[in-house]
């Protein structure tokens, strides 16, 4: 049961993380992408401090440094490696660019070291996944392509695929939610000088209080908790690539909330997004399945 749910806990984290354009969008106009990046993981890392704290659950004997300052690193640059890519390059390919190589350099960087090749349904599934986000983003604005953004861009799906690989050896016989809040703690102390670069007068208004609030405990401390629940029994390769289901949910609220219209291309992208994180869901309900029933025969 644990094995059947978790691509759906991991599904509901690329969900919540796919409220982030929408809350910022209803963000004080003087806010900072980089500066609502580095609220976000303090107000993240706060929030999952005190949950451990009121649980109890946290427990550094034998906690591996080395792995967790990696993650919180890669964490804490992915913020502004996307939102620079996104200003220099434009949302759309930006967006494109950051989350379409996020799950590429995962299954790759996992092949590499740590021997475990992609399933050939993997491969189905990120290809089409992939085409998806194009197709979604092919109508949001011209087309422009800098250098600079792209590798921005590319360096943030890095960032984030490092994550999901480092957390996943973390989350090993180790508490979930001791996990996160270690790594946003030291990611939120990475970026924290970010708080006295920028102008953060925004942050006393009331939209800034709620966006500030949604951002850090719903869409990063919630969000990657579920996350790392999932990482417990799902491949990080397979994770990243289910998480591409934040530009899915991105686009359906956008229609909804932000009055944003989707032609028959985008459409036609969600279709394909739909599809290529429904071929990797069905293996883990399938073998699921088979066990409940084998159990029962026996």
């Amino acid at each position: 049961m644990k094995g059947k749910l978790s691509p759906l806990l991991i599904l509901l984290a690329a969900i919540l993380w796919g409220t982030t354009g929408t809350t910022q969008a209803f963000a004080p106009v003087t806010a900072h992408p980089i500066a609502i990046g580095a609220t976000r993981l303090a107000v993240g890392g706060i929030f999952l401090g005190l949950m451990v704290l009121l649980i109890g659950k946290l427990d550094f004997k034998h906690w591996p440094i080395k792995a967790t300052i990696l993650a919180s690193l890669s964490m804490a640059l992915y913020q502004p490696l996307f939102f620079s890519a996104v200003s220099i390059t434009g949302v759309a390919i930006g967006t494109v660019v950051a989350i379409g190589s996020a799950p590429i350099l995962s299954g790759f960087i996992e092949w590499l070291f740590f021997k475990k090749r992609p399933a050939k349904v993997w491969w189905c599934s990120t290809f089409l996944s992939i085409i998806g986000c194009l197709l979604l983003f092919s109508n949001k604005e011209s087309v422009y392509v800098d250098p600079i953004g792209i590798a921005m861009a590319l360096g943030a799906g890095l960032s984030f695929a490092i994550y999901a690989l480092v957390s996943s050896t973390l989350v090993e016989g180790r508490s979930s939610l001791s996990v996160v809040a270690v790594v946003f703690t030291l990611s939120a102390i990475w970026l924290s000088p970010c708080l006295f670069i920028f102008d953060m007068s925004w942050i006393l208004s009331v939209r800034g209080v709620g966006a500030s609030l949604q951002l850090g405990i719903m869409a990063t401390g919630i969000a990657y908790l579920l996350f790392a629940k999932g990482l417990i029994h799902v491949s990080a390769s397979t994770a990243v690539t289910l998480t591409l289901a934040e530009p899915l949910t991105a686009a359906v609220l956008g229609v909804f909330l932000l009055g944003e219209y989707l032609n028959i291309t985008s459409l036609l992208g969600l279709l394909f997004l739909l599809l290529g994180i429904g071929i990797l869901i069905w293996p883990f309900k399938r073998s699921a399945n088979e066990k409940e029933l084998s159990l029962v025969q026996k």
